[in-house]
């Protein structure tokens, strides 16, 4: 099958690497408007139920993410700059670096992998037999596509910005800062060596009452550095990976009543957003991928059949994660309610925001106010992680595999 990706993100990325692997008489294109080595954003962080994923569809790929990953352990949320903790711990990568690792191995797969390609019509996408629209929540491909996929974008109400910066966390870090005008908070985790992701949100009306919006890059950075002195601690912020101002968006909430037309199929942010306060952006990304790649296989010649299997588990399974990603931004939306409480009821209202907290998880949660409690717990996660680690077969640091434990 002639396959054409538009959109050399994750999802695109990834799907070729799965479709390849599946078969390798595909003749899979992937064709994206930047150059090599160009993204947006710093960094992004998942779980281990995506190295799960990963790994079961291809080690190999798995493996080098893995290396390249950093682990972040607890969650600290700061009010007024008091502390309070959480249990836990994620993984976190710089995007670039997720990226290279996709490109080289779709590469090595023999996927043809085009930069600096941008469509701008329907008739300059390359002919194929199927076209995967991977090219992001604004999609251009979908948009020339009319109202075939019955698209609609909700947007969000607070303006955040994508910063970087020089501080490197061990956890991940909320910090919420009063201004006489408002609340103004970071989400701050490791991406890579040396650096942060490191990204600022606010409500509108603080936004305007800061002047954020007359503000220079400059004048930004400078001012975002002064409110979050305490948790940088004398690093520095910087706005973006490929040299423009600060950008401040508006989250943009995707969702199409039909994930294909004809022999155009979406996938990852073109066919769904979530908001970044659950981060899942790229494991659902890389769970449509793994969903379309293994229906084609599944159903050989029968491509509508493959499409519409594809269309319906994974819109249904979406369903539900971007009712909880609501529930999620609208509490940030809302943190200001909250905030008249002390920093362990604050984190408290902030962990039951997408349901209630059992009466038992709020006392576990107050234990952790206690360094002895804190400590037992990373004990625990650390075995956790190291017995997942084995399960899947990740590589120990002399490059000997891990033995595998218990059912995959």
């Amino acid at each position: 099958m002639k396959i054409t990706c538009v959109g050399g993100g994750p999802a695109g990325l990834y799907f070729a690497i799965s479709a390849a692997l599946r078969d390798g008489g595909h003749d899979v294109t992937v064709v994206d408007r930047d150059p090599p080595g160009a993204t947006y954003g710093f960094g992004v962080v998942y779980w281990d139920n995506l190295l799960d994923t990963l790994y079961r569809n291809d080690a190999e790929s798995a493996r080098k993410l893995r290396a390249a990953s950093v682990v972040w352990q607890e969650q600290q949320i700061r009010l007024r700059g008091r502390p309070s903790y959480l249990g836990g711990y994620g993984y976190s990568v710089g995007r670039a670096a997720l990226l290279e690792i996709l490109t080289q191995r779709a590469l090595d797969l023999g996927v043809d992998v085009r930069h600096g390609e941008e469509i701008t019509d329907l008739e300059n996408v390359p002919p194929a037999d199927l076209v995967v629209v991977a090219d992001g929540a604004n999609s251009r491909v979908r948009g020339l596509a009319g109202d075939a996929f019955g698209t609609q974008v909700s947007v969000g109400a607070n303006p955040y910005a994508w910063l970087g910066t020089d501080a490197v966390f061990r956890s991940f870090v909320f910090d919420f800062v009063e201004t006489p005008v408002g609340w103004v908070w970071c989400h701050a985790y490791p991406s890579s060596a040396g650096t942060s992701t490191f990204i600022v949100e606010c409500q509108q009306s603080t936004w305007d009452a800061l002047g954020l919006g007359q503000a220079t890059d400059a004048e930004t950075i400078a001012l975002l550095e002064k409110l979050f002195a305490g948790v940088l601690r004398g690093h520095n912020l910087f706005s973006s990976t490929r040299g423009e101002p600060t950008q401040w968006r508006h989250f943009l909430e995707v969702r199409n009543e039909r994930w294909y037309h004809d022999n155009m199929v979406l996938m990852g942010d073109a066919a769904h957003t979530t908001h970044f306060t659950i981060g899942s952006g790229t494991r659902l990304a890389c769970i449509d991928a793994v969903a379309l790649a293994q229906n084609l296989h599944d159903h050989g010649d029968d491509l509508q059949t493959a499409l519409n299997r594809y269309d319906r588990t994974r819109r249904r399974a979406m369903a539900r994660t971007q009712a909880s990603a609501r529930t999620s931004m609208a509490w940030f939306e809302r943190v200001d309610r909250y905030t008249d409480r002390d920093t362990v009821e604050f984190s408290a209202a902030m962990c039951g925001r997408k349901g209630s907290l059992p009466p038992w998880r709020y006392r576990a949660h107050e234990a952790h106010r206690f360094a002895p409690v804190r400590t037992v717990h990373r004990w625990y996660d650390t075995g956790r992680r190291s017995y997942l680690a084995a399960r899947r077969g990740e590589p120990l640091p002399g490059g000997r595999l891990l033995s595998r434990v218990g059912p995959r």
